[in-house]
């Protein structure tokens, strides 16, 4: 079955956005000998085919045109493409190109209503958890036996800097190494260096854990990691410097020590709401009648779960004119974002009933306070759901990249348990997770290779530093926003939760003597990042992917870029279309080694040493 080359991009080049309308390119290979070519769109949820006009030739390429009107009665517009040969059909959809007409979640989406803010397709973040990123001012630090986090139980120990962390399910939440604020904004310069525009911090509210996943005052910075106001001084001068700021928002549960539950009795005032059913915060939870049975997060009995149809909840959340989501993105502190814990898991009773719902509301809440603030969810799966425009401007992209960036280079799922997959399966799976949302959602999801919540990624190479330079190339080369975890650059190892969470090794960099060659290389990744348009919001299309060798190009107008890269141990030949893009004769350097080669009558030809990867800028002769 000989397929035709046909292909639809989404940047403005392609979707050119009128008010009412969308006028939309898409190209074909000449050879082909179409009949007639139609828009499909589903205007008042009825089919409409609208033909679409030749354009210009350009070499092996045939552009075509057609406007499609945008859905009045619905926010998203649904198209895709119906090809008419002599003597079959062909539909080109976002998930690629097949002979039958595809599922409605395979069609290109377009809302015109609610989409994510312009600056975030710009940015690098870099993720910290700040009890181990750098202590800055030893005074406020965490002390041995201080408090304990359960009642009489689980003492604080305070640990020397850079020892190490106890396994998972002894000593990991109540350890503490002295990471604060201060140790934050004492790195500003080496973050900017590094080349970092953003930053997303785990949570620091008022907690007994070194995590602080479990709040007890929302309105207040942890006294071990700092001030309100040194929060508001340290965002100042992140902005100054043309920064951004993300914050981790916990509004699905509680601590057991929040003074609404206080299940140790500490408070002298107003009883908590736990063995107290006359309690004024009883239903802030989820009791069961008159006993001390509550519904815990994901059934951790530590985590009481908010009951979210309590309207005081409710107003407290994010209702209430002095709501914490107002909060926060008020000045003096003027956050520019909320990164949403367990959002997919907020709602009524046990489990996440009108989770929709609050999750518009948040939204809803933040986007009042400030239209240009980023809502971020977390989802560890599928999100496809909340990334439709009207809930969340991005997730945390674990399904949609580093779940399949992990099976390739890594040959692991999301569970550790053995999952190979090569370059023809990585790009199945990823144009599957990334076709089901608007392209602007798509640009503005949070891609990571690893996070406080999963083995660090070098460490599940083995420490294969060649293989974690091409998982690095592809953070910074795909369709998201790239965030860093802090060390990363470093080569910073660890095993699953604690141990992914150790103590940020200042000596591997400090008085210049030898930087760790991933530091140079992750620098040089953001600078060429930051530099070319197209990795930050140009379309993104497949030229080859067999076995272990994958090529794709992003470009935005006659910007082009081409990442190739081989993950095999062996050198491999390989021979690219470039045609596909509209060249025939060009010269291409790489924006890794400025190394040139050259094109020829529209294919490129290379032998990629193994375990290579390159980053080509296109120079049209």
């Amino acid at each position: 079955m000989n397929v035709p080359y046909l292909y639809h991009g989404q940047d403005p080049f392609w979707v050119d956005v009128c008010e009412h309308s969308l006028n939309l390119t898409m190209v074909s290979d000449t050879d082909s000998p179409i009949a007639a070519l139609f828009i499909r769109c589903e205007p008042d949820n009825e089919e409409k085919l609208i033909e679409m006009e030749r354009g210009n030739k350009l070499g092996r390429l045939q552009y075509w045109h057609g406007q499609l009107p945008l859905n009045q009665d619905q926010p998203i517009t649904h198209y895709c493409f119906k090809v008419m040969l002599s003597q079959r059909q062909w539909w080109l959809h976002s998930q690629g190109i097949s002979p039958r007409i595809p599922g409605r979640e395979a069609h290109f989406k377009y809302n015109r209503h609610d989409q994510p803010p312009a600056w975030i397709k710009q940015q690098v973040f870099y993720q910290i958890f700040p009890d181990r990123f750098n202590n800055g001012d030893p005074n406020i630090s965490v002390t041995s036996d201080e408090y304990c986090l359960r009642g009489d139980t689980r003492p604080t120990i305070a640990k020397q800097w850079g020892d190490y962390v106890s396994p998972h399910g002894q000593n990991g939440p109540n350890e503490f190494f002295g990471g604060d604020l201060q140790g934050i904004h004492d790195k500003l310069d080496y973050l900017q260096n590094l080349g970092v525009t953003a930053l997303y911090l785990n949570p620091i509210f008022t907690a007994p854990s070194n995590h602080k996943y479990d709040t007890t005052d929302y309105r207040q910075i942890d006294p071990h990691l700092g001030t309100n106001a040194q929060f508001a001084t340290m965002v100042e001068d992140i902005h100054q410097r043309g920064m951004k700021i993300m914050l981790d928002a916990v509004y699905n549960h509680t601590s057991v020590n929040h003074p609404w539950f206080d299940m140790y009795g500490k408070q002298t005032d107003v009883a908590g709401a736990y063995g107290n059913p006359h309690s004024v915060y009883r239903n802030y939870y989820q009791f069961s009648d008159n006993s001390n049975d509550y519904v815990g997060w994901n059934g951790i009995a530590t985590l009481p779960k908010l009951n979210f149809s309590n309207p005081e909840v409710q107003d407290y959340i994010y209702a209430g004119d002095e709501a914490v989501i107002k909060y926060w993105l008020r000045p003096p502190y003027n956050i520019d974002g909320w990164r949403f814990d367990v959002i997919h898991m907020l709602g009524e009773g046990a489990g996440a009933t009108n989770n929709a719902h609050y999750v518009k509301a948040f939204r809803d809440a933040a986007k009042q306070t400030n239209p240009d603030c980023f809502v971020l969810g977390e989802h560890f799966f599928e999100a496809t759901q909340w990334l439709q425009g009207d809930q969340e401007d991005g997730a945390m992209n674990y399904y949609g990249f580093a779940h399949p960036i992990r099976a390739f280079f890594a040959n692991k799922d999301i569970a550790y348990h053995s999952c190979q997959i090569d370059a023809a399966d990585l790009v199945q799976w990823l144009n599957e997770a990334r076709s089901k949302i608007p392209w602007l959602n798509q640009l503005a999801q949070l891609n990571q290779l690893d996070s406080h919540d999963t083995m660090r990624f070098l460490t599940m190479l083995e420490g294969d530093n060649d293989t974690m330079r091409l998982a690095l190339q592809m953070l910074f080369t795909y369709v998201g926003t790239p965030c860093v975890y802090y060390g990363t650059e470093v080569g910073l190892e660890g095993g699953q939760d604690p141990d992914n969470r150790r103590c940020f090794p200042w000596e591997r960099i400090e008085g210049n003597k030898s930087k760790h060659p991933l530091f140079d290389y992750i620098q040089q990744l953001i600078t060429i990042r930051r530099n070319e348009p197209a990795l930050q919001t140009g379309s993104m299309q497949w030229l080859y992917a067999n076995h272990q060798q994958l090529a794709f190009a992003r470009h935005l107008g006659d910007d082009q870029v081409i990442c190739l890269l081989n993950n095999h141990p062996h050198a491999r030949e390989v021979t690219i279309p470039v045609w596909q893009l509209g060249m025939k004769d060009a010269v291409l350097i790489d924006l890794l080694t400025h190394d040139e080669w050259i094109a020829k009558n529209g294919e490129f030809t290379i032998t990629l040493a193994g375990k290579e990867g390159l980053i080509l800028k296109v120079i049209n002769e």
